[in-house]
């Protein structure tokens, strides 16, 4: 049978989940994010907020994930030689954790990244060789219990 985990009597607790991913991408490709040359725009503002819109709305990509109400998405990226490294940071006040949101953050980060290069990325036959999205992992979570205000 599947379903949703009833969460109805765990504590609201304080919680927050770091995931992180990378993009491989051609050296040339790099220097045209760095210069602002791609056609599609700036793409690390666009993948930022593509990152905060998925982390958002990740019960709506995973059937099973409960709606959180999340106090705090950031998406940061780095832009290497050959890679743009993408952590999304998760906050939320919950009965549970928040390690979905971040990695839908991370991973849409990375599409959108895909997605805005792939002109760039394609070789003469309309594949892509050396563009490779991988290392998507949770490297951190942690949860505290939540003081109530006016105590």
């Amino acid at each position: 049978m599947t379903k949703m985990v009833d969460i109805g009597d765990k504590p609201i607790v304080s919680r927050e989940a770091v995931a992180k991913g990378e993009i491989r991408l051609r050296p040339s490709t790099i220097a045209a994010i760095r210069a602002g040359r791609i056609e599609k725009g700036d793409v690390l503002a666009t993948a930022k907020i593509a990152g905060i819109q998925a982390a958002k709305r990740t019960p709506e990509l995973l059937p099973l994930c409960h709606p959180i109400p999340l106090t705090s998405v950031a998406v940061e990226l780095e832009v290497r030689d050959d890679r743009v490294l993408a952590t999304t940071t998760v906050k939320a006040n919950y009965r549970t954790g928040v390690e979905m949101e971040a990695l839908a953050g991370t991973a849409a980060a990375l599409l959108t990244v895909w997605d805005m290069v792939k002109t760039a990325e394609k070789d003469a036959r309309g594949q892509y060789p050396a563009t490779e999205i991988g290392s998507l992992r949770v490297v951190e979570k942690r949860k505290r219990a939540t003081r109530r205000r006016g105590r």
